[in-house]
């Protein structure tokens, strides 16, 4: 009787490694299978008896990765296997990096009545990143449009933008400076700065991954960047309708909010 042994592989920040190998071998050193990942990273050995095996995990410009498993007769499905880069990730050269609003996203996520969440974006932003030399010289500027936010409710948009909310009229543009770029872990880096909205700002914190650079087809560089953070809703309810103070049971007080960049050097 022989089985499957079955796993997904991906790199930093969740992508998928196309191509990247899987070659399961026997505890005496005699490959029993070898099977590379198609585009999603999923990868597949058919074929296997039943029993203790080593499996090694391998991608160009990645760290390999060895395991110990026990094939049943089941078969085996392994959690996904995240690969680390080779030396660590290249940061960006220093100079002027644009965000590719196309290519980038700003994601929003609150409750309503405390049970289901309600999903938003802000469809029209620009930006750049100034990157600094070292890199915690670098500097973020941000402007959201408030008018643009899409809940794919339009009720619900037209209120979010009128004078009880974001008051997009006398308030159109979403803002956010940083003060400072910090190192934390790796790939993870700490972007604060000031958010202003409704004229308001307050002090944020950006929990950054940095997810590489690399050409484009079209001859130029880019670079990656997820980053999340929650924003209290009193925060910037300084002098917001008492509509709002009065539906603090229906609206979260937290939104999550998260941030996806692809930027262009300039």
């Amino acid at each position: 009787m022989t089985t499957t042994l079955r796993a997904r592989v991906l790199g930093a920040g969740g992508w998928p490694i196309e191509h990247a190998v899987l070659t399961l071998t026997h505890p005496a050193g005699l490959q029993a299978g070898r099977a590379a990942a198609d585009a999603t990273g999923a990868a597949s050995i058919s074929g296997i008896t039943p029993g203790s095996y080593l499996v090694i995990v391998s991608a160009p410009g990645h760290r390999p990765l060895a395991r110990n498993v026990l094939v049943t007769n089941a078969g085996l499905t392994l959690n996904d296997i995240v690969l680390a880069d080779e030396g660590g990730r290249r940061l960006p050269e220093p100079g002027t990096w644009d965000i590719d609003p196309v290519h980038s996203s700003v994601r929003l996520r609150a409750l309503h009545l405390g049970l289901a969440s309600v999903h938003g974006r802000i469809a029209e932003f620009s930006g750049q990143v100034e990157v600094g030399d070292p890199v915690e010289r670098s500097s973020v500027a941000v402007t959201m449009k408030a008018a643009s936010i899409d809940t794919g409710s339009d009720q619900r948009d037209a209120h979010l933008r009128s004078s009880d909310f974001l008051n997009t009229d006398v308030y159109p543009d979403l803002v956010f400076r940083s003060t400072a770029v910090s190192p934390v872990d790796g790939d993870r880096w700490a972007i604060d700065g000031e958010l202003t909205v409704r004229g308001v700002g307050r002090q944020v914190r950006l929990d950054t991954t940095y997810l590489g650079t690399g050409p484009d087809q079209w001859g130029g560089t880019r670079c990656g960047l997820h980053a999340v953070t929650e924003l209290r809703r009193d925060d910037f309810a300084v002098d917001w309708n008492q509509a709002v103070r009065i539906g603090i049971g229906t609206i979260g007080a937290i939104v999550q909010i998260e941030i996806d960049v692809e930027m262009v050097r300039r």
